[in-house]
């Protein structure tokens, strides 16, 4: 009887670790984190870590600040645009449909809490949407690189 009731405590753990990932905050394919920094330090730091690796930024978007030119209220929400054509010239040789979501973009957001996040497409969530097969040591190259870069600008 004990030596099944491990295995069972396991498995039913395992499932209420898939049912919080299901919650209705979560995005299909987007990668969040959380950060203790303000959404313009999250997204300096992301871009001072990307510029270092020689990652090129296209854009800096403030959510925020544009809708307050039109007369809305949204918490701060910064949007960073920046590529790697080393490696996401790869996804449009294989599909290049994948250009609708490269260059990759990293969404800094504070919630109605106050606590700031940090979420990006997942490129294997692109790949999978696009149907890409053929590329995943790209996908995984590029997955870890934005790991990495995202704990940067955390500060992990």
């Amino acid at each position: 009887m004990k030596r099944l009731f491990l295995p069972l405590i396991i498995l039913l753990l395992g499932i209420t670790a898939v049912v919080h990932a299901d919650d209705d905050d979560d995005v299909d394919g987007l990668i969040v984190k959380r950060s203790p920094y303000s959404v313009k330090e999250t997204l300096d730091r992301l871009e001072n870590a990307l510029k270092k690796k020689g990652i090129t930024i296209a854009l800096r978007w403030d959510h925020a600040a544009r809708a307050r030119a039109v007369g809305i209220e949204l918490r701060p929400t910064e949007l960073l645009v920046f590529g790697n054509p080393k490696l996401g010239s790869h996804m449009f040789t294989s599909r290049q449909t994948a250009g609708i979501d490269l260059p990759m973009k990293a969404l800094a957001w504070q919630d109605e809490k106050g606590q700031v996040w940090l979420g990006y497409n997942d490129p294997e969530y692109i790949a999978d949407r696009h149907d890409i097969e053929d590329r995943d040591a790209i996908v995984r190259k590029m997955r870890g690189a934005l790991d990495k870069m995202t704990d940067i600008a955390i500060g992990k």
